[in-house]
């Protein structure tokens, strides 16, 4: 097993990309510490995990605020002693908050909202899990970045510079923690089958719902549209010793979207 014996952290683990990196990372013997503000489907996942014979202890963290960050590192030091693998996915859009998404009608404490989780929480979470990953020989970080991070779109004017922010990030502490046999790494995914995603052919019509997947896929060279476990298999590889060359990379997984200047019609 590619995790095993190792102590893995990961934030927004109660759904979507971190919910599917949770179970496999426990399917490969790590042991999971399940963190997400959402306390009923966090412990769902960790009880999920137990259930099919892994261990995993379930930590709720808003990874926006420091003392919840610290606490968190602390609760998975005294669980399991170590962290090997801090998987940063944690993350929201600006449309889960407001239906003026706009850069220009944008709301500033919506704004200050979404790059405090999407960002700074990258950061504080590295920051803080480092010096325990370090205790123990080093270990991976894996940073959700986004192809929002590298190509503009309307109403991401929060986000994407956020994600984009994430991939510059993971460049500068992968080259501040080397030494301490470190590796970081970011993942960039495209249009991905999540809540995230759903909600935006969650509404409407069942004519209106089908024309907004068939946009979303339309972008897609790979006229599919992906499931979390596709893109958790990469997060899998970055977090294990397989990737042991890798560091301050950013990798894309988009069915091929920023390959080309187009949508199917």
């Amino acid at each position: 097993m590619r995790l095993e014996g190792k102590v893995a952290v990961i934030t927004g683990a109660g759904q979507g990309i971190g919910e599917a990196a949770a179970l496999l990372m426990a399917e490969e013997g790590a042991r999971v510490v399940v963190s997400d503000v959402n306390e009923s489907t966090g412990e769902s996942v960790a009880g999920r995990i137990r259930d099919a014979g892994g261990e995993a202890t379930f930590v709720r963290a808003d990874v926006s605020r420091l003392e919840d960050v610290k606490g968190l590192m602390a609760a998975a030091k005294d669980a399991f002693g170590r962290i090997d693998v801090m998987h940063n996915n944690a993350g929201v859009h600006e449309t889960n908050f407001t239906g003026e998404a706009q850069s220009t009608e944008l709301d500033e404490e919506i704004w200050d909202k979404v790059v405090a989780i999407n960002l700074k929480g990258v950061w504080m979470c590295s920051k803080y899990a480092a010096p325990v990953m370090a205790e123990g020989g080093g270990g991976s970080i894996v940073n959700a970045a986004s192809i929002g991070g590298m190509v503009g779109y309307p109403m991401g004017g929060a986000y994407g510079p956020s994600k984009a922010g994430v991939i510059q990030l993971s460049r500068v502490m992968a080259i501040e923690l080397a030494p301490q046999g470190i590796r970081v790494n970011s993942y960039a995914p495209g249009n991905t089958d999540t809540p995230m995603v759903q909600k935006y052919y969650a509404s409407g019509s069942p004519e209106e719902q089908d024309m907004v997947k068939q946009q979303l896929l339309g972008t897609h060279l790979i006229p599919r549209m992906p499931q979390p476990r596709e893109v958790a298999n990469l997060v899998l590889f970055l977090a294990s010793d397989e990737s042991s060359m890798c560091t301050g990379s950013n990798f894309v997984v988009d069915m091929g979207t920023t390959a080309w200047r187009g949508m199917r019609s």
